[in-house]
């Protein structure tokens, strides 16, 4: 029987559920026991199923899979099923189902029949009308629709005012001594050391040292006996917090601004936990360290299993640090160890994989996700990307693009400033466009370059270019962006090496190398599709004065491929960052990031001298920008299809 709800909300913090057009499927709801209750900050897409039937998952599969990829602090809090010719309120009856399950398959803990989980279904007809659910106490034969539904207008506010990340990073060898003889035991043996391993994280001799990332609170210590390390992690227990202990907020940033999010690195409030075990304690005076010696009564080798952990959680800033530590950070390190046991135990004496965690924070996503990357792949190798490729479809992540490679992970350590304009390790201004005020298109859409480039212009490096080398310089920050977002890890060319790739494929003569002779877009295309395997897409343009009826042509690629685009005519060449358009008016400004800029890299002085602003085909003094006696060719990059 189903009721109607009124007193209850779902709240989405996503920016849109994983609906594919014509397709059906589930997919799991995310949310926190941190949040209010009924919160969806993400989807996971269900990717193994049993049969040929998409909404039978294979549950095992699946939680292994949610396991690795969830940090605690977030959980399954229901499913959506997509369906055709559907009857609601029976469909969300199915998902309420196959979310108990999975909760199930993730924890042993008797009370998961108990908690209020979100049921949601939407017809394939009709894709928009998403219908929710809810359980009363966990019972199927009470669901409760929701017609409340509420999407948060500043999701990451909503999630970094709340909560923090705790991080543990902690390096585990086992040493296995095993009999030749008999070298099946090696299994039982590496299982016994693991569970060992998991064991001392809950003894009373472990000590925790805390610490923030932004070093402006002391370090605390808690002791193995501070903590409740016999308590489940249940949601329930996990939203109390012992407001007489010590809480996550001590080491909380009270000056930080989340309203304008940039990154986890910068916005998010950081705190470092590392274990030291001490052997001592129990002791009354100190000693001298002891060696035991155990004499091999057979052959005996020694195999040296090498993991190295990390996690991050989730953690709400009123929560305690003791329970932050006992009830997300030791189960989560537990949950890795094993994981990675999983992976080494088929294979144990044959080969050793390279496991490593990496912590990823995908666009469209809210939240952090580990992924366990095995090193002795290389990224481009078919197993690897194949990995990748099923976190992308599971993820709902575009498949023309490299989000989930070891260079996109996260580097809260080194805190790396995604978007800063200096890019760490270079002497080049970073996303300069940033800086710059709207075009003043009344009522446009402004399509942008997407993803970072650096800005080159005349003079780097030490090279005078003057008059010639414009080309070169847009070329060499079109190659910028696809070096930053990942797509290929060669260094930025110089003016003789892009110079010597135009010799090697025929192009030009020999004699061209160390030349001052210009370039144009045919010859940015055959040196991107040399350099980067990267192919382009040329429009020709009769006169200046036609390149705003290329608008509407330019929004959809910087929408659909996002890449820099270099516009070339008579002897100038710029480099195009964006355009804003009005359909309706035919109105349209061009965001130009100009390479003739000779000055230092001073942001407020290219800024404000129009070096990257942007730019109308005709400006209100009448003045034209773009010469209507010469020809241009627009140079537009496409995107690798590659993940």
């Amino acid at each position: 029987m189903v009721s109607e709800n009124q007193d209850s909300t779902i709240r989405i913090l996503c920016r849109r559920l994983q609906i594919i057009k014509n397709e059906s499927g589930l997919q799991w709801l995310i949310g926190s026991p941190f949040f209010p209750r009924y919160t969806i900050i993400s989807t996971f897409r269900c990717i193994h199923t049993t049969s040929s039937n998409l909404l039978s998952p294979d549950f095992s599969k699946e939680s292994d899979d949610v396991r690795t990829l969830l940090p605690k602090g977030f959980e399954v809090i229901g499913a959506l099923i997509v369906g055709e010719d559907c009857i609601f309120d029976k469909i969300a009856e199915e998902a309420i189902s196959a979310a108990c399950n999975l909760r199930r398959s993730l924890s042993s803990d008797a009370n998961l029949g108990n908690v209020e989980l979100i049921g949601a279904a939407v017809d394939l007809n009709n894709a928009k009308d998403v219908r929710f659910f809810v359980s009363k106490d966990g019972k199927l034969d009470s669901l409760e629709s929701v017609s409340s539904i509420v999407y948060e207008d500043n999701p990451e506010k909503f999630v970094w005012e709340r909560g923090c990340l705790l991080r543990c990073a902690l390096q585990v060898k086992l040493p296995l001594y095993y009999q030749p003889s008999n070298p099946n035991d090696v299994h039982d043996i590496y299982m016994r050391a693991a569970e060992a391993v998991a064991s001392k994280f809950r003894d009373p001799q472990v000590t925790c040292l805390i610490e923030a990332f932004n070093e402006t609170s002391g370090a605390i210590v808690l002791h193995g006996s501070e903590l409740n390390t016999e308590s489940s992690s249940s949601s329930s227990e996990l939203k109390d917090s012992d407001t007489k202990a010590l809480l996550c907020s001590h080491f909380s940033s009270r000056s930080k601004d989340i309203t304008s999010f940039s990154s986890i690195e910068e916005s998010a409030d950081k705190i470092q936990v590392s274990f030291l075990l001490n052997k001592s304690m129990k002791s009354v005076k100190p000693f001298a360290p002891i060696a035991e010696y155990y004499p091999a009564t057979q052959e005996t080798h020694l195999l040296v299993i090498a993991h190295k952990l990390e996690v991050l959680c989730y953690a709400a800033k009123d929560l305690s640090l003791a329970s932050g530590i006992s009830k997300l950070v030791i189960p989560a390190l537990v949950d890795q160890l094993h994981s990675m046991r999983k992976v080494i135990m088929p294979d144990l004496l044959k080969r050793h994989p390279e496991l490593h965690p990496y912590h990823f924070l995908p666009p469209g996503i809210l939240h952090p996700i580990t992924v366990l990357y095995e090193l002795s792949y290389g990224e481009t190798e078919l197993k690897q990307v194949e990995t990748r490729r099923s976190l992308h479809l599971r993820l709902g992540l575009p498949f023309d693009r490299p989000l989930l490679r070891i260079s996109n992970a996260i580097d809260l350590v080194g805190k790396k400033n995604s978007s800063s304009l200096v890019q760490k390790g270079s002497s080049f201004l970073k996303n300069v466009h940033l800086a710059i005020p709207n075009s003043g298109v009344s009522g446009g859409v402004a399509s942008l370059v997407q993803g970072s480039y650096e800005y080159y212009h005349y003079l780097h490096e030490g090279l005078d270019d003057s008059g010639w080398g414009c080309a070169y310089r847009s070329l060499q920050t079109i190659i910028s962006w696809f070096k930053l977002q990942n797509y290929t890890s060669i260094d930025v060319p110089s003016h003789r090496e892009i110079q010597q790739a135009l010799v090697e494929i025929g192009d030009k003569d020999p004699s061209f190398i160390g030349s001052r002779e210009w370039i144009g877009a045919i010859e940015l295309s055959f040196v991107l599709d040399k350099l980067i395997g990267a192919s382009c897409k040329i429009i020709n343009v009769r006169s200046g004065a036609e390149l705003p009826e290329k608008c509407r042509e330019l929004a959809l690629h910087f929408e659909n491929q996002g890449t820099p685009v270099m516009i070339g005519g008579g002897v100038l060449a710029y480099t195009l960052l964006g355009v804003d358009y009005n359909n309706a008016s035919g109105d349209c400004a061009f965001l130009i990031l100009d390479p003739h800029y000779t000055g230092s890299d001073d942001i407020k002085k290219i800024v404000n001298g129009g070096w990257c602003g942007w730019k109308k085909a005709v400006d209100s003094k009448g003045k034209h920008f773009f010469l209507h006696d010469k020809f241009y060719n627009l140079l537009l990059p496409q995107r690798p299809n590659m993940v």
